[in-house]
This record gives C-alpha cells, sequence and structure tokens, in this order.
C-alpha cells in the first residue's frame, strides 16, 4: 500500500516498515531498554472513554486552535525529529513544507541534517529546538544564529542529560552518529527503494549529511568512526541555565520532557512561555509516566500556561482526548516519520490529513463543534462508574 492510499496512521506505519532499512525502522519506532514508556504511551489513551453529548448542532465545525499569537489550522503538530533525512530525501525540508500546507507548528530538531536557515526559507515561522549543554561560551552563539534566521520560538529539551540504553537499536546495529556495519550494509542494500531514493539521491545531490544544527558552528558528519560529542555538558544542566537563556532569549521559550506538575510550576514562574508534557516517546527514561496520566496536573498547577502534549498520538480521538484534558495542542513525532519514509512530503501531508479528518469527524459525533468547548466532562475514566452516575442524575431530573 503507499502512503496515498493509507487510510490510518497505523497503515503509513506499515508502509514505511517496507520502505526502510531494519536499522531505521528500529529508530524510529523503537523506543528505550524493555519499552515499557512506548507502550504505556498508547495504552494511556485506552483509559480514558468518550461521554458524547447528542442533539448539539454539530453542522459547523472548527479545530483552528491559537498557540503564541497564531492561529493554527488543527490542535496538531509536528515534534522534533532527528536524522530526518535517513527516513525521507532532504526529510527535514518535507516536513517544514508539509506542516506550512497544513498550516501546523513544525519543530526542527537539533539532530537535523539540512541548516536551518534553509528550513526556514522553507518555513520562516518554524519553531527550533535545542539540546543545550550547560554552557553559556556555546549556548550564546546558538542563540544568536537562531534568532538570525527568524526564529521565533525556542524549545530546550530538558529530558536528554544522557543517551538512553536502546537495546533495539543496539541489536539492528544502528548508533548516532551511524558506524558501518555489515548488518547496516545489508539492510540497505535489501532495500533499494530507500537506498536508491534517499540514501544514494542525498550522497549524490548534497553529499554526506552533517549535523548542522547543535551549536552555532557546523557538526560532523552522521557516518563517522568516531563518537560524537554533541551531548556535552547536558548533564549539568539545570533551571539556573533555563534562567539565564529566558534573559536572553527575546522569543517565546519552552520546555520540552516536563512530567511533574511542579516542574510546571517551576517553568510558569521563570516566565517560561509554555512546555512539552513528555516523555521523548518513550526514548529516554523506561518506565516514565505517560505524558497523558501526567497532563491533568500539570494543567490544574500551572493556569495560564500553554501546555502541549507530546507521545502516542495516532488517532484524531487521541488528539481529542489530550485536549479535553487541558492540553492547548498534540503533537506527533513517529506518524509524521512513518508519513515521511512512505511517501515523501505527501506522505507527511496524508499523515496530517488523516487526522484532521478524523478529528473533524469525531468533534461531531462527540456533540463539540468546536475545540475549544472540549473538557474533561466530555470524558470518563474506563471502568469508571461516572457514566452511569450521570444517567442515574438525568432519569431523576427528567422524573
Amino acid at each position: 500500500m503507499g502512503a496515498s492510499r493509507a487510510l490510518s496512521i497505523a497503515d503509513l506505519q506499515r508502509a514505511a516498515r517496507r520502505r526502510l532499512p531494519p536499522g531505521i525502522y528500529g529508530y524510529v519506532h523503537g523506543g528505550s531498554e524493555d519499552q515499557s514508556s512506548l507502550h504505556a504511551n498508547r495504552a494511556a489513551y485506552a483509559g480514558w472513554r468518550f461521554l458524547p453529548q447528542p442533539l448539539v448542532n454539530v453542522a459547523q465545525r472548527r479545530q483552528a486552535v491559537t498557540l503564541f499569537g497564531r492561529e493554527y489550522a488543527s490542535p496538531l503538530g509536528i515534534s522534533p525529529m532527528g536524522v530526518a533525512g535517513l527516513c525521507g530525501y532532504e526529510g527535514d525540508l518535507a516536513l517544514a513544507r508539509a506542516a506550512r500546507a497544513a498550516n501546523v507548528p513544525f519543530v526542527l530538531s537539533a539532530a537535523s541534517t539540512t541548516p536551518l536557515e534553509r528550513v526556514a526559507e522553507v518555513y520562516p515561522e518554524m519553531w527550533y529546538q535545542g539540546y543545550l549543554p550547560a554552557r553559556t561560551e556555546i549556548v550564546a552563539p546558538l542563540l544568536r544564529r537562531v534568532a538570525a534566521s527568524g526564529v521565533q520560538v525556542l524549545v530546550v529539551t530538558v529530558d536528554v542529560p544522557i543517551a538512553s540504553a536502546r537495546e533495539n537499536e543496539l541489536r539492528n546495529g544502528f548508533s548516532i552518529p551511524l558506524r558501518l556495519s555489515p548488518r547496516l550494509a545489508w539492510g540497505g542494500l535489501s532495500h533499494p527503494r530507500w537506498l536508491l531514493g534517499t540514501c544514494l539521491r542525498t550522497l549524490v545531490r548534497r553529499g554526506m549529511p552533517h549535523f548542522e544544527n547543535f551549536t552555532a558552528e557546523r557538526g560532523g558528519p552522521i557516518i563517522t568512526a568516531a563518537k560524537g560529542d554533541h551531548r556535552a555538558g547536558r548533564a549539568a544542566m539545570t533551571w539556573n541555565e533555563i534562567a539565564w537563556i529566558r534573559d536572553r532569549w527575546h522569543g517565546r521559550l519552552l520546555v520540552k520532557g516536563v512530567l511533574r506538575a511542579e516542574d510546571a510550576v517551576q517553568a510558569r514562574a521563570l516566565g517560561l512561555d509554555g512546555i512539552f508534557v513528555s516523555n521523548h516517546g518513550g526514548r529516554q527514561l523506561d518506565g516514565a509516566v505517560a505524558p497523558l496520566d501526567a497532563l491533568p496536573a500539570i494543567v490544574a498547577a500551572a493556569p495560564g500556561l500553554t501546555v502541549l502534549l507530546d507521545g502516542g498520538v495516532r488517532r484524531g480521538t487521541d488528539v481529542l482526548k489530550a485536549l479535553a484534558l487541558g492540553a492547548h495542542a498534540a503533537f506527533i513525532g513517529r506518524p509524521a516519520m512513518y508519513g515521511l519514509a512512505a511517501g515523501g512530503g505527501a506522505g507527511v501531508a496524508h499523515a496530517l490529513g488523516l487526522l484532521a479528518r478524523e478529528i473533524d469527524v469525531d468533534l461531531a459525533l462527540l456533540g463539540c463543534p468546536d475545540v475549544r468547548g472540549l473538557g474533561p466532562h466530555y470524558l470518563c475514566r474506563a471502568g469508571d462508574p461516572v457514566a452511569a452516575r450521570y444517567q442515574e442524575i438525568e432519569i431523576k431530573e427528567m422524573s
């Protein structure tokens, strides 16, 4: 099945698995250690059930949201994802173009292989995500570079002080930076569409990709015999460094990787504009709580803060559940990469279109014509007798 024929994100996932070498698919799809957080992210959505309201006029439906003074067409966004160019030719640009066409936010990863200035030309309103060390001599020039490119929203990822143990990647011979091995080479040779359409096309037209956006300077190539040092200094990062950045960054500032209510309170106290409730897609601390489960307490603890959710979104109903629990928007990572692998930029556009259409249909079926009207009153816990209690109340009022 091609990307254009996919009826769901799951269909795109299957298409991506066929297209990508096992090592790259494992990198995109997998999590850390036993992958318990990866699976918990999906299971969290099944823990909530809808309480639809019938006989509501839903002939006209609205799913637009406003984030940081800009209106977007859907309560969706594309999360930062490293080395997207491994999934599709000029993957960073393909993601940016699709997001701009759909009028949804796109966050460029620091681990990208296209200079942020080129991506900003494609989508001037893109956001930039940084893996920042506790070293002001490195951060200061990077902030100047990002600001000079016109970026207005800076996202600092705070849940990656060191690399996690991703055993599935090691079993597939995958690492960042890439190291050539018989297993990795065979994976490419046995997938000729990827080898010709992504790998060789990139090498012929663009040369060996480099990590372009970790710092103000160009980083090393993605294939190297030496271990990269782009993580150096992150383990010493604290709220003091975030405060230092807040004093010097004049655009919107968010932190990504918050799962505790008190950290949301701290972010608000430092004058940050928002947070991503995220466990890095289950790719860092295995066993970390699912973002959806952490969301209600965080929303209650930090009123007025823009709260974005990242993790496990595969359906329009997932987005509506996140919004009903207080998120302002939900961001996708793997679904966009599946679309990129399956069909390039058109595949990413198709992934966004599938979710937007599902949101539209689900709003009508829920009896909520506007996402701004979503709230916890549309939900109950799976197995919770709250739905039955609502029915008892309605019967008593009618009698």
